[in-house]
């Protein structure tokens, strides 16, 4: 290899090397996006550091995290597997889980059956590989949401973190627990699937929801404050040279075709609009504090916050790559599309979508991905 690989716990340590973090945004099956755009970026990076066959993201990022569909793509990608391989694992997964039934309609049960899920979770991470486990080659982070405590859980496979170990008082540590089971946590979209229950300690379970439930469906920002607050204990250095994130999109939904008239959806697309309001905020947040080559206008009020930054100096580098989902913008990557089709790019469990949407997440990864847009302070060190 051309360039240094190290162990989850080189990636993980302060060491005052500069430091990167990709982030994954939960979406559904609207992931197949994010595979587009990421596809693109491991080809980049490849190419940055010799181009060999073995290069994988799990050797340029020293912390991956991911929400919902996110965590999945997260999860795979800290255990080494290529974009591609992910790929294969993605298309089949949602055929497999996503499929509709007559006998899983009404309000009282979750819409999909988790048991295919699981199976698919496990076949791609292992039954019995843990948080903890070596065959993560790099700092991994999975948001969920503790739905009996009301609170936010972000778990990591940092081994430093006061959570990770078990402990004699019976508390399991988060290094304990099954990979699949944290990823399917984190995936519990409520109506899509039952809540996921993992056992903390001895008699005690905990239940978890789709970690998109609290205000980190991208968990760009809530990754930045695990590795820079004390408390995380990973405690790694800001600064646009020291620190980079780079965040990934499933694709912004056009609020146009969510609108409804009854009730019921009515108070669900305004929880979707919540979460759209919660995502907008951590983009510019994120803007706020960073130096990036690509930062969008937030609206005609802030501009794009460029000269604009909290302190007067920049916190961090910062990439965010994401397709927005309106008719008209989506015509600007493909004039081709029909407009029935990109009406319904904004579902999260219409496995039909899912070749269309990969396709737009690789159109804009040509677009925007430049292999200039990575500083070269953060590339890696030679072998």
């Amino acid at each position: 290899m051309a360039y240094r690989t190290r162990t989850r716990d080189d990636h993980l340590r302060s060491d005052g090397t500069p430091k990167r973090i990709l982030a994954l945004d939960g979406g559904g099956l609207r992931g197949m996006l994010s595979l587009g755009i990421l596809l693109r970026i491991e080809s980049t990076l490849r190419e940055r550091h010799g181009g060999g066959a073995d290069f994988r993201l799990s050797h340029y990022f020293d912390l991956i995290a991911g929400t919902s569909t996110g965590a999945i793509i997260a999860a795979a990608l800290a255990k080494g597997m290529s974009v591609e391989a992910i790929l294969a694992e993605y298309r089949q997964l949602g055929r497999d889980v996503f499929r509709k039934s007559l006998l899983r309609q009404g309000a009282l049960r979750a819409k999909y059956d988790e048991d295919k899920l699981i199976a698919g979770l496990q076949r791609v991470y292992g039954a019995d590989t843990t948080l903890g486990d070596a065959s993560l080659q790099t700092g991994l982070l999975v948001m969920t949401k503790r739905l009996d405590s009301g609170s936010p859980w972000p778990i990591s496979n940092n081994p430093r973190g006061k959570y990770f170990a078990t402990r004699p008082s019976g508390a399991i540590g988060n290094g304990a627990y099954p990979l699949w089971q944290v990823v399917r946590a984190s995936t519990a979209a409520p109506a899509f699937f039952d809540p996921e229950h993992i056992a903390i300690a001895a008699g005690v379970e905990g239940e978890f929801v789709d970690g998109g439930v609290s205000p980190f469906n991208n968990p760009a920002l809530q990754a930045v404050m695990y590795a820079t607050l004390d408390g995380y204990r990973i405690g790694w250095p800001s600064g646009a040279d020291r620190l980079m994130v780079v965040s990934v999109g499933t694709g912004t939904a056009d609020p146009r075709v969510q609108r409804s008239s009854l009730a019921a959806l009515h108070a669900i697309n305004s929880l979707k609009a919540l979460m759209d309001d919660c995502a907008t905020l951590q983009e510019t947040l994120l803007q706020w504090m960073s130096a990036s080559p690509q930062a969008r206008t937030i609206d005609r009020e802030l501009g794009d916050l460029r000269h604009d930054l909290i302190g007067g100096r920049a916190l961090l580098s910062y990439l965010r790559y994401n397709v927005d989902l309106s008719r008209d913008e989506v015509h600007k990557l493909d004039p081709a599309l029909d407009d029935e089709l990109i009406a319904h790019l904004s579902e999260m469990d219409a496995p039909e979508n899912m070749e269309t949407l990969f396709h737009l997440g690789g159109l804009v990864a040509d677009r925007e991905v430049q292999s200039d847009d990575f500083p070269a302070v953060f590339d890696l060190l030679p072998a």
